[in-house]
């Protein structure tokens, strides 16, 4: 009985094995088999301002949505085959959807299509097209029904391997108008944002070299210094295998942030980095934890293993009235805040004397 156990278990293994196996696909250009450079990450910012810099733009209206696959680069003209066998279908100018036999969709953009309507195309044989000028680049989406899915994901794109580790630049407190606050004193309802970043694994040439793209993942907590959490753990961002609806880019990222090679107004700035601020807690209520000092702890990974953490000290000072300059407003139905008064303040002394 028991080795018939161990048999069973042996094939349900095999089994899974062999599936995610059956999912794995190779790159869309030669050498099939080797790890090219990805100069955009799956989830990373896609911002137009339609205001300039000088002209309140971050104010201002826009076009903001979430990076829905990875931007290979390669030089232009470069020959694109498809990474499984389908069906080609036409979307619109240099984008082509291929649908597989098992209801996977994988759309290239910026390529000079050359198959014809519902051609049958073979995986590393048809020539698609060719990546079109001046984009240098061929972008890939994989759609599993109607959900775009990480093709950097393990059992995706191969081979594929990461070698970096995500950095976390900042973490941020705001005000209800945006403005930076010191960690000192804070007091009502504030905002809690986190600036990363993680780099490509293979150097991308061009404009785009040394750019960063955005991490899979931004997790953070609080607890009382010396103490207990009073905020567990919680899962800001998770691009490791799906993306949020572009409805949810402003509860995803924070003000201030655009892409890499930013457009303001009618000024591209070439070869500038991206900001990527993660939004932590849009309105998070100091008065829902007594007045002290906290840790802010903010864990930042890319899905394959490389996680950083940092972390970042706070004051909690709230007034019994409940009254805080620059709070953010309470969302609807939200509770009145305590009536506690503040610690005891030392007595004033007065700064030495120049």
């Amino acid at each position: 009985m028991r080795l018939r156990r161990i048999c069973i278990l042996f094939v349900l293994l095999l089994a899974l094995v062999q599936t995610a196996g059956a999912s794995a696909y190779s790159w869309p250009f030669k050498p099939f088999n080797q790890q090219h450079p990805v100069r955009g990450f799956f989830g990373d910012p896609r911002t137009v301002y339609e205001n300039g810099i000088l002209s309140g733009a971050f104010e201002g209206p826009g076009f903001f949505s979430f990076h829905q696959g990875v931007d290979i680069s390669a030089p232009d003209g470069t020959p694109i085959y498809p990474s499984e066998d389908g069906v080609a279908h036409y979307v619109g100018a240099a984008t082509l959807n291929v649908v597989t036999d098992h209801d996977v969709v994988f759309q290239y953009f910026h390529i000079v299509t050359v198959v014809g309507e519902g051609q049958q195309v073979i995986a590393r044989k048809t020539i698609l097209g060719y990546v079109q000028p001046p984009f240098g680049h061929v972008h890939i989406t994989e759609l599993d029904g109607t959900k775009a899915v990480n093709p950097l994901q393990p059992g995706h794109l191969t081979p594929y391997r990461d070698f970096t580790k995500p950095v976390i630049r900042d973490i941020v407190v705001r005000n209800q108008t945006g403005d930076v606050q010191t960690p000192l004193g804070l007091c009502g309802r504030i905002e809690l944002d986190a600036e990363a970043f993680d780099m490509p694994p293979v150097a991308v040439p061009g404009k785009f070299k040394g750019l960063p793209v955005a991490p899979a993942l931004v997790q953070w907590t609080v607890t009382k210094l010396g103490g207990a959490a009073v905020v567990p753990w919680r899962t800001a961002v998770d691009f490791r295998q799906t993306l949020p609806s572009n409805a949810q880019f402003w509860n995803t990222y924070a003000k201030g942030t655009y892409q890499n090679a930013p457009r303001f107004g009618r000024e591209q700035y070439t070869s500038m980095p991206g900001r990527f601020l993660f939004q932590l807690a849009g309105s998070y209520d100091t008065t829902a934890i007594s007045n002290g000092v906290y840790v802010i702890s903010v864990l930042v990974g890319d899905g394959h293993g490389h996680k950083a953490v940092d972390t970042q000290r706070f004051s909690v000072l709230n007034a019994r009235s409940g009254i805080c300059p620059g709070s953010l407003a309470a969302p609807p139905g939200a509770e009145s805040p305590p009536d506690e008064p503040p610690a005891a303040a030392p007595p004033a002394v007065a700064p030495p004397a120049p």
